[in-house]
């Protein structure tokens, strides 16, 4: 295969510090140019700064083997990088581009590259910056996006968490008797249906479509296992209104399942389930709304509490830990005053409103859910170095993370924690990933196989009819 040469743009060393080593055999350039923008974002406090930091550590690694400006191998079968200044350059820019803006300058790099190159050698622009792409193509230079962190080719091949399995009537009636019933390997292969750990089943009956059954596969050798009862094992007054919420609450109050995501349109419940489930496996939450929730739900939450404490460690959980990206929907506010818990709350505040539905409209809710230890607030910007032991945590709008800040979420799950990740990837807001390259998206396909974890995709909306319509619409 023919040698090819890249050229970097700064936007692939802020979304992947390591890309260097990930071309093979190919030659790298980095204008000067990169550099400077790099270095801008050196400061920032999340995966973008970490990224940048990084990758000027590779840098300064690699300088040590040799000249950047002349060249220096990467590592054995690797390529060599080299960074070329911008009065190296020689090619002109159509009039039509103004020359010094980063993007131009980074344009105008590869262009006398891809000049001064053999005409046997291909020149490619690396960019993840989607108007870079365009305009190198207006002017006759080959570009490409940055693709490796993507895991699925698109969002159609996602991963759901369910399928639909056609059996003889028969079956059907089994399952429903309590007889023990079994999907192998060969059945699902004639069926053309993918099986993976913790895969919810939709046994739909030959004779009869509308004669259906639910059930949760785990592997070929065990029989697919019933749902959870939600009518008797859920008290806080949240109950599933569709299949795959109930998919979902088996996941939720699973001991055995450590890892939930859940994903699905606006007002499709996703937060609310995690939050219901949460509260339900909580010591402390029983403590505090005993009074409460005894008058609201006519219901003995004190035996509920006896029954969690006598529970098998594991089941319970000490508390809720609860945090999202702080990614705006368009143009920022500025900085937030207070203490970190202040900064954080208008960015929970969906938070509080799936909270407030649950218990009961209290203004002060909030405040005395924190102040009782039932619920703590994260700063994804510190959770690093943490170890969460015993807590049950939810990640709401997961879909504005990136691989690196997922797996970093994760990797702080101690004995005793379940982790749960919520959000739409239809809504991202987060320039550094798409549909295909988020964290929550990354956790769905690298997990689907493990029988820790498990998926649910929501498909209906249930918020209200408006939002639910306007899901659809626009």
């Amino acid at each position: 295969m023919a040698k090819k040469t890249y050229v970097i743009d700064t936007s692939v060393f802020l979304s992947d510090f390591s890309c260097i080593n990930k071309f093979d055999n190919n030659d790298i350039v980095i204008p000067l140019k990169v550099l400077e923008e790099v270095d801008k974002h050196k400061k920032r406090q999340d995966s973008v700064g970490s990224n940048a930091r990084s990758f000027i550590r590779i840098l300064d690694s690699l300088r040590e083997k040799g000249s950047l400006q002349k060249g220096v191998r990467i590592d054995k079968g690797k390529g060599i990088v080299s960074v070329v200044t911008y009065d190296s350059v020689s090619e002109k820019l159509p009039k039509d581009l103004t020359s010094g803006v980063a993007d131009h300058m980074i344009l105008e790099t590869a262009m006398t590259v891809k000049a001064t190159s053999p005409k046997s050698r291909k020149v490619i622009l690396v960019s993840r910056d989607i108007n870079l792409r365009v305009i190198a193509d207006a002017v006759g230079m080959l570009s490409q996006d940055y693709l490796v962190s993507q895991v699925v080719e698109d969002t159609d091949k996602l991963y759901s968490g369910m399928a639909t399995v056609l059996v003889d009537d028969e079956l059907v009636d089994q399952f429903y008797s309590g007889e023990n019933i079994f999907i192998t390997k060969e059945f699902a292969a004639e069926q053309k249906v993918a099986l993976y750990p913790n895969i919810f089943l939709m046994l739909v009956s030959s004779y009869n479509e509308k004669k259906t059954a639910l059930c949760r596969y785990y592997n070929c050798n065990e029989p697919v296992d019933r749902l959870l009862d939600c009518k008797n094992n859920l008290n806080w007054g949240v109950q599933p209104r569709n299949k795959e919420q109930t998919f979902a609450f088996d996941l939720l109050m699973d001991p055995d399942i450590h890892l939930v995501t859940l994903t699905g349109q606006a007002g499709s419940g996703k937060t609310l389930c995690a939050i219901a489930a949460g509260m339900e496996q909580s010591v402390t939450f029983g403590k505090m709304f005993n009074n409460k929730l005894d008058t609201k739900h006519k219901l003995e939450v004190s035996k509920r509490y006896n029954t969690i404490e006598d529970e098998e460690e594991g089941i319970a959980f000490n508390k809720m830990v609860v945090s999202r990206p702080v990614q705006p929907m368009g143009k920022d506010i500025g900085f937030l005053p207070g203490t970190m818990e202040e900064k954080m709350m208008p960015w929970l505040k969906p938070i509080q409103d799936n909270i407030q539905f649950i218990v009961g409209n209290d203004k002060i809710i909030m405040e005395q859910l924190m102040e009782s230890g039932a619920i703590e607030l994260e700063a994804l910007t510190y959770i690093r170095g943490r170890s969460i032991s015993n807590s049950f945590i939810i990640v709401d709008e997961a879909q504005n993370l990136t691989a690196h800040e997922v797996k970093t979420i994760i990797t702080r799950a101690g004995e005793g924690t379940k982790v749960v990740l919520t959000g739409d990837i239809e809504q991202i807001d987060n320039v550094y990933t798409n549909e295909t390259s988020n964290g929550l998206t990354y956790a769905i396909e690298k997990f689907k196989d493990s029988v820790i974890a498990g998926h649910v995709s929501f498909k209906k909306g249930e918020r209200s009819r408006l939002a639910t319509e306007a899901a659809k619409r626009l």
